[in-house]
């Protein structure tokens, strides 16, 4: 069944479709170039409300629902993956986490300025030997009067150095296992934080990602998000709604890719006449269609179950597992399509696909996707 949008989510859509395409799209082949930090772009989203789309307005947020911010999400990805990789962490881990597990002072201090933008965050799980198996992690805090110590180092942390706050997890009881993992809000330049050298990386280059050192930080008590030993838990509940934020990504990309291979195909002549006559190509792009569409609607039914408050865990899972292999796939036949051409920077294809290529690696691998969904469906 395809979900009727309602006249407010069509008006966000084509709202931040015009904003991404005149301001965003422009610069992203620079940035991916520079490796310069979208900023500015960060900044105008934030002044339009797409930084806290979820997030109530008594705390600065839009107060809008899942799919108003999927579609909103997709359209940044479609003019630059990497300004919408921060604005996927931020809304979907950061702010939502903080909405749900925060007290009112951590709203007030940390929700109302990530819901305008004024800070961007963070989200700290992984480690150097603790990526897909979060028990594994070693950083710890140890409690010392009204506040916790924390030592141990962080690793691929996006907007790492860029973030005005990071939840962090950290072991503060190793015998409890997972139920022994609890979170911290931390501020950025808190003492005994340091931040390592960027990561020079294949694709999402505008975004940065970076290790989080940590040697005799201490954060206040009253930083820790939600209870002892809560962490696990907040830190996997967050990643059910970025999982919806990588399928949004996903068909972004992936829907940039397909369009210009469309258009490539229309102008290219070889044989006499345009390549769009000739039957091979023309069933690979009806392939591409058909792929972009199935990963919409496994997106969009997952941030319609997250909206009816329904759980919806088997089902982010589902999408991110699909479109960000989804996304992989097509970007390689724009690429083909293009031939020699889809080889060279000048044109677009060639940063999608390098863009895309982190999909099936971040927030989950596709292998723990599968582990979830075959979870869900043997329990």
């Amino acid at each position: 069944m395809s979900i009727k949008l309602t006249d407010e989510q069509l008006m966000i859509q084509t709202m931040v479709r015009d904003f991404a395409r005149e301001v965003i799209a422009p610069t992203a082949a620079e940035r991916d170039k520079t490796k310069e930090f979208p900023a500015e772009n960060l900044k105008q989203l934030g002044e339009l409300g797409f930084m806290g789309m979820m997030v109530p307005p008594e705390y600065n947020g839009s107060g809008a629902d899942t799919i108003s911010y999927v579609l909103a999400l997709s359209e940044v990805a479609y003019a630059c993956a990497s300004t919408a990789v921060v604005m996927s962490v931020h809304n979907s881990i950061v702010c939502e986490s903080i909405l749900r597990y925060g007290t009112e002072d951590q709203k007030q201090r940390f929700l109302k300025p990530l819901a305008t933008g004024e800070i961007i965050g963070a989200f700290a799980l992984t480690e150097p030997n603790a990526g897909s198996d979060p028990v594994r992690q070693t950083t710890k805090a140890v409690r010392d009067g009204d506040s916790y110590i924390l030592n141990g180092t962080k690793r691929f942390i996006t907007t790492g150095k860029n973030a005005g706050v990071i939840i962090v997890t950290v072991k503060t009881d190793e015998a409890k296992r997972h139920k022994g993992i609890s979170a911290f809000l931390v501020k950025k330049d808190t003492p005994g934080l340091s931040v390592g050298p960027l990561e020079d990386k294949m694709g999402l280059r505008g975004s940065d990602t970076v290790d989080l050192l940590f040697e005799d930080c201490r954060v206040s008590a009253k930083d820790m998000l939600g209870e002892e030993g809560e962490g696990f838990k907040i830190a996997m509940t967050g990643l059910d709604g970025g999982r919806i934020g990588i399928a949004a990504q996903s068909v972004g990309v992936a829907q940039a890719a397909f369009d210009a291979a469309v258009q490539y195909a229309k102008e290219r002549e070889q044989f006499g006449q345009s390549i769009s006559r000739f039957q091979g190509l023309r069933w690979i792009i009806a392939d591409m269609a058909v792929e972009i569409e199935a990963a919409r609607q496994l997106m969009m039914s997952a941030s319609a179950m997250k909206d009816r408050g329904e759980n919806y865990t088997a089902q982010a899972s589902m999408a991110k597992l699909f479109s960000s292999e989804m996304v992989n796939r097509v970007t390689a036949k724009a690429l083909q399509i293009h031939g020699g051409y889809g080889y060279i920077k000048e044109y677009p294809v060639e940063r999608y696909y390098r863009d895309a290529r982190v999909f099936t690696i971040y927030e989950g691998t596709s292998e723990i996707q599968r582990i979830v969904i075959s979870n869900h469906v043997f329990r």
